[in-house]
């Protein structure tokens, strides 16, 4: 994998993420597992990606506490990689990136992979903020708040 910039000594949490899964085939292997992929070959299958590059975002993610290694539940020699507490918790993350891919990245009536609540069959709602006490909050209302940040 090319070295790149960490972010982990920034006080930011969009950018120190970054470190564990700011590259696209790392979430669309996150997005195979939620699906139910487990295994080295069937990510290669989904993603077509190289064994080298596919064995090092792998590791990458273990590294990171986001998917684990396990011994294959069939008792075969290989590993599985399954989501860790880490790993699902970004499921509001993959979930509002698909909505927002769906909005601005297909041209009107463009055909394409949706995901549907598996009980009833439906879109979901999108994903939106809301304030601790429920109010809807959009960009404008909301700040950062560098209190305690280098003295601030």
């Amino acid at each position: 994998m090319v070295k790149r910039t960490s972010h982990q000594d920034v006080p930011c949490g969009v950018a120190r993420p970054l470190d564990a899964i700011g590259d696209g085939w790392s979430l669309l292997i996150v997005r195979d597992c939620f699906g139910g992929l487990t295994r080295f070959g069937e990510f290669q299958r989904s993603l077509g990606l190289a064994k080298n590059i596919l064995a090092a975002r792998l590791r990458h993610l273990v590294d990171h506490g986001i998917l684990e290694a396990v011994p294959a539940a069939d008792g075969g020699a290989h590993l599985e990689y399954r989501l860790t507490d880490k790993g699902r918790a970004l499921f509001p993350l993959l979930v509002a990136l698909r909505q927002w891919g769906e909005a601005y990245c297909f041209a009107p009536g463009e055909a394409h992979v949706r995901l549907v609540d598996r009980a009833r069959g439906q879109p979901l709602r999108p994903v939106d903020v809301h304030a601790q006490d429920g109010r809807p909050l959009g960009p404008e209302d909301t700040v950062v708040d560098r209190s305690g940040i280098d003295g601030r």
